[in-house]
This record gives C-alpha cells, sequence and structure tokens, in this order.
C-alpha cells in the first residue's frame, strides 16, 4: 500500500514538473521526423500479462520492426533527437503514465518483451511475481547497455548470454529484499547515474 502511495505521488509529481518539457520534447519529435510522438510497445508485466509501456518516440517509423535489440545510439534507425533522449534517458519519461495506470512500479525490475521472456528459466520467472518498474540495480549497472551491445559481434547472443541472465539476478536479488528505503535508495542512486 505504501509503496503504490509513494508511485502515485512521485509519479504525479514528476509529470508535473517536467510537463513543460513534456511539449517541448513533442514539438522537436515532431519537427525532426514524421510520426507519432510516443512510441509503444508490448511489454510483460506483473503474472506475465501484457502492457502497453510508452515512451518518447526516438526511432524512424517502423524501423523498430528490423530488430528488437538497439546496438548503438548511432544506429541509422535513431533520429537525432532520439539520441539525446535515449542517452539522458529522457526517452523513458513516459511511463510515469504507466505507473499511474498501475502497469509498472517506480522501483522495480525493467518490463522485457515477450521475445526474450520465453528463455527465462523457472527460477528467472520468479521476477515476474512483482509489477516492474522504470528503475532497479540493473538499470544502473547496465546503464550504457547500448554501448556493451555495440562492442558484440552477436548483440543478440551477448543479451542472451551475458546480460539478461545477470540482470535477471539483481531482479531476483531486489525481490528477495526489497523495502521502501531500499526502494529509496535505488532512485538515488539512479539519480547520481543520470
Amino acid at each position: 500500500m505504501l509503496k503504490r502511495g509513494f508511485d502515485i505521488v512521485f509519479s504525479f509529481v514528476v509529470l508535473l514538473v517536467t510537463l513543460p518539457v513534456w511539449m517541448l520534447i513533442a514539438l522537436i519529435i515532431k519537427w525532426s521526423s514524421p510520426g507519432p510522438v510516443f512510441y509503444i510497445q508490448h511489454r510483460v508485466g506483473r503474472h506475465g500479462h501484457l502492457f502497453y509501456v510508452f515512451k518518447f518516440r526516438t526511432m524512424y517509423v517502423n524501423t523498430d520492426r528490423e530488430g528488437l535489440l538497439t546496438t548503438t545510439t548511432t544506429e541509422a534507425r535513431i533520429t537525432p533527437i532520439g539520441r539525446f533522449l535515449r542517452k539522458l534517458k529522457i526517452d523513458e519519461w513516459p511511463q510515469f503514465l504507466n505507473v499511474l495506470k498501475g502497469d509498472m512500479s517506480v522501483v522495480g525490475p525493467r518490463p522485457e518483451v515477450a521475445y526474450f521472456v520465453k528463455f527465462y528459466n523457472a527460477e528467472q520467472l520468479k521476477v515476474l511475481s512483482v509489477k516492474p518498474g522504470i528503475t532497479d540495480y540493473a538499470s544502473i549497472k547496465y546503464f550504457d547497455e547500448n554501448a556493451l551491445l555495440a562492442k558484440s559481434s552477436n548483440p543478440e547472443q551477448t543479451y542472451l548470454h551475458s546480460i539478461m541472465p545477470d540482470k535477471l539476478k539483481l531482479n531476483l536479488e531486489y525481490i528477495n529484499s526489497r523495502s521502501f528505503f531500499g526502494d529509496l535508495k535505488i532512485l538515488f542512486k539512479t539519480f547520481q547515474k543520470l
């Protein structure tokens, strides 16, 4: 109950404070390339339920069909403003709407696309027992995940066999020891990283 109350209040304040910036970002996105302001994608949430996650659009329209992983911020699929939004993680701000809707929490394991969830083992599937979040220890550790993937000759295999298992290990550690003050610590570390 405390966590949900915090999620609502924190998200509402963030949305209220950043609203003028959202309007500016929306104008720049529309001006820089044709297409919608937001990118909406299916992700796997609590208990395996699919939901739509919101992000500011950072790629040219329909180029997301060329691959599930983005390996570098210099990829041709990414718009110039998209590179900037991704670098500062501003593209993730619309997920506070997901938090208000109740699909996500401010702190929790990052929601994954269904394609990668099918590779989870029985232990790893426990991450689906809690609401996914905007930030967590894995997000902090892999803040520059795209740079790591860019160095790989096979980014998908690197993600599946190296990065994803480590992220899930961190997620499970979070689930087993989560607390309100632990969430505040993660938020503080996220702000430090940004």
